[in-house]
């Protein structure tokens, strides 16, 4: 495996992908960029890690390229001596990039079937950032998706909504899979008490800080309702360029009594023990082109511990969860948000039906059925690629 981010501590997926393959028997390499005090090499829960000196840089766009150019070409160099010492039987990239599919060009040339598990769709990712100030980078964007999809065997993503949009176009429907981002279950364990034992409403979000993903909505629904629920409380866990922006809000909201800001990086094993304090969860993404088709991570999460959530009605979002533990608003609208929130803090019944709907999106999508459908398709392209070596046509 190949990504361009820092391995374990900000990649939850490459960690469960790559552990269930060493589960089920395989070897797994995960070739990545090293932090600060990591060790060049490691072995991390049965999989080798593999640290290139590549830093990664997300203060400017001409940066961020920059960074993944030169992490793609020093991954691919390093990539192809592993190949030549130790023949790999299937290569997974990981984006962002897309084009950093490209460091398989070796293992590729030697039959190796090479898969692109697409994170997030680029083209949407930059739209949503630049679709009117850089028409001609979106155009680029595009294109190097495309030729990226043609060149893997296979290609993976993380919802069916994705899906679809890549096979409108032009990825051929069994060339392209769904593997979504479940929360763990045997870290995600049910709370055993339907509220936490003490006063006041309290609201949480960890993640990604950044504009998109709509909390200052969230901090100006609070202000809406401080004076109407008693003991009023938003948590928000985690780190982003928008997070200077929210502080400033919130002094100027006068919200600094109902309103933690805190950047931390929490262990995943921590975070159930912190969700469950929590009466309700809070996911207030703004709707564009990006975030339509995203299902964030951290609603499965919160559906896991079986805590009732607040959450944009996006297209993906509503497809996964229109059953389960979410009350809708309207993206973008504080108004439609304050709502939710007085809803929720005023019904504890009800927030108490949500949290036990959370069985059915559980139930219907655990690691524990997906990770072996996961390890099944790689199976599959290991044995295309052993037919392949012993003369029969590779699909």
């Amino acid at each position: 495996m190949v990504v361009h981010a820092y391995y374990p501590l900000t990649e939850t997926r490459v960690q469960r992908e790559a552990e269930a393959l060493v589960a089920a028997g395989y070897e797994v390499d995960v070739i990545c960029p090293r932090g600060e005090a990591e060790a060049p090499r490691e072995r991390y829960r049965g999989v080798k890690v593999h640290r290139l000196p590549v830093r990664i840089e997300k203060s400017d766009l001409g940066r961020q390229f920059l960074s993944y150019l030169r992490f793609c070409l020093r991954a691919g160099g390093y990539l192809s001596r592993l190949q030549r010492s130790r023949p790999y039987d299937t290569v997974q990239v990981h984006n962002l990039p897309d084009f950093l599919v490209f460091c398989a060009i070796v293992p590729k040339l030697q039959n190796v079937p090479v898969i692109l598990d697409l994170h997030d769709l680029m083209p949407e990712f930059f739209a949503a950032r630049f679709m009117r100030s850089r028409p001609v980078l979106l155009r680029l964007v595009r294109w190097q998706e495309r030729l990226a999809c043609r060149f893997a065997d296979h290609v993976i993503t993380v919802t069916e909504h994705w899906r679809q949009v890549l096979i409108e176009r032009k990825v051929p429907a069994d060339r392209c899979s769904v593997v979504m981002n479940v929360a763990d279950e045997n870290i995600f364990v049910p709370r055993t008490e339907t509220s936490p034992a003490r006063g006041g409403f309290h609201l949480l979000y960890h993640g990604s800080v950044t504009r998109r993903y709509g909390l200052d909505l969230a901090i100006r629904a609070i202000a809406l309702v401080k004076d109407e629920v008693p003991g009023i409380r938003l948590t928000i866990r985690g780190a982003g360029q928008d997070r200077p922006a929210l502080l400033e809000l919130r002094r100027e909201l006068g919200l600094e009594g109902h309103i933690d800001l805190i950047e931390e990086h929490v262990p995943e094993s921590d975070l159930p023990a912190i969700i469950a304090q929590a009466d309700a969860a809070v996911v207030p993404y703004r709707d564009d082109v990006f975030t339509d088709g995203i299902l964030p991570t951290k609603l499965m999460e919160y559906a896991a511990v079986g805590i009732p959530c607040i959450a944009a009605r996006t297209t993906a979002i509503e497809s996964y969860f229109r059953d389960a533990n979410v009350e809708f608003f309207t993206p973008g609208d504080v108004g439609d948000l304050a709502r939710a929130i007085r809803l929720l803090s005023s019904d504890p019944a009800y927030r108490a039906a949500l949290g036990a709907r959370s069985r059915r999106f559980t139930e219907r999508y655990s690691w524990t059925r997906l990770g072996p459908e996961y390890v099944a398709l790689i199976r599959r392209l290991a044995a295309e690629r052993a037919r392949f070596a012993n003369g029969s046509p590779r699909r």
